[in-house]
């Protein structure tokens, strides 16, 4: 019975692993495909994005993806600029000075919040945000569009905030009581134990935390096709409409597409690149992750 069990355990295990590897191999068999008709190089550093064939040529026009890229980028740290710093500290205060009661209150608001569809911040953003958004830069004398990187980067934050809010509440809440108490017998105040003591003890977490919530944000498709539109533009103004690299794999595969056109294996080529990224940013946390576990375990 233990081996079956054990066997058991082992085939869901490495299912798993077989899955993301056909996923990998499969994007990248469609992605090689992509570069039969586009140059690599006009692909990663193209400027132009403009994913039809001419009908005179049969060439393609544009599929330089790097606006894809900038926009996603741009969206990105507009939102972790915001959901960053309040969620950490958010997290401080429910773990560090709330009391029992206002921390069991607090905190399933804080993931009932993270259960919104996203289709609701993204009516969010179109309908109360952009007006508001555009009223200030009028007072600013400031041109903001109506479909924004600023408009989508807020309520993606918005968004994410409760999400690595609560992730790090849990890290921060689960050091050890040891180290609080060795701190504050040393002459520490509380303020001081919780940024040389508790902070860096949980710092593998709070690390983490953020990675998914920038995983989150990276993927997020709904709120960038309501708020920021999808024009591939290459700037880095937040005032500005941009678009994202997975609100283009949608819409390059929605409707009519003749599978094999350049058009359509382009979301391929992007979700192979996509990939890759994420895969290179989680073995990068998790090297920091290490560093900081042999540190402080």
């Amino acid at each position: 019975m233990d081996r079956l069990t054990r066997g058991l355990l082992f085939g869901c295990a490495i299912s798993a692993v077989i899955v993301t590897f056909a996923i990998f191999f499969s994007i990248i068999f469609e992605a090689l495909k992509f570069f039969q008709f586009v140059s690599p190089l006009d692909f990663f550093l193209g400027t132009h994005w403009s994913p039809q064939v001419s009908s005179v040529t049969g060439n393609p026009l544009g599929f330089g993806a790097i606006p894809l890229f900038t926009g996603t980028f741009l969206i990105t740290i507009i939102a972790l600029g915001i959901s960053a710093p309040l969620g950490l500290m958010s997290a401080i205060y429910m773990s560090e000075y709330a009391s029992s009661k206002a921390r069991h209150t607090i905190k399933p608001l804080l993931e009932i919040l993270a259960g919104i569809p996203t289709v609701i911040y993204g009516f969010f953003a179109a309908i109360i945000l952009a007006p508001h958004l555009q009223c200030v830069g009028e007072f600013l004398h400031i041109p903001i569009a109506s479909e924004s990187a600023i408009n989508a980067g807020v309520v993606m934050g918005i968004m994410i905030l409760p999400f690595f809010s609560s992730l790090c509440d849990d890290v921060i809440h689960s050091v050890p009581r040891a180290l609080r108490d060795s701190a504050l017998a040393l002459g520490s105040t509380s303020s001081e134990t919780i940024m040389k003591v508790v902070i860096p003890a949980a710092r593998p977490g709070i690390i983490s935390a953020f990675l998914l919530a920038m995983s989150r944000a990276v993927g997020e498709t709904m709120i960038v096709v309501m708020a920021a539109g999808m024009a591939a533009k290459l700037t880095l103004n937040p005032f500005a409409s941009v678009t994202t690299v997975t609100v283009q794999i949608v819409s390059l595969l929605t409707g009519d597409q003749e599978f094999n056109s350049p058009k359509t294996l382009a979301a391929f080529a992007l979700g192979l690149v996509l990939f890759i990224m994420t895969l290179a940013l989680n073995m990068m946390a998790l090297k920091i992750v290490n560093h900081y576990r042999q540190k402080y375990g």
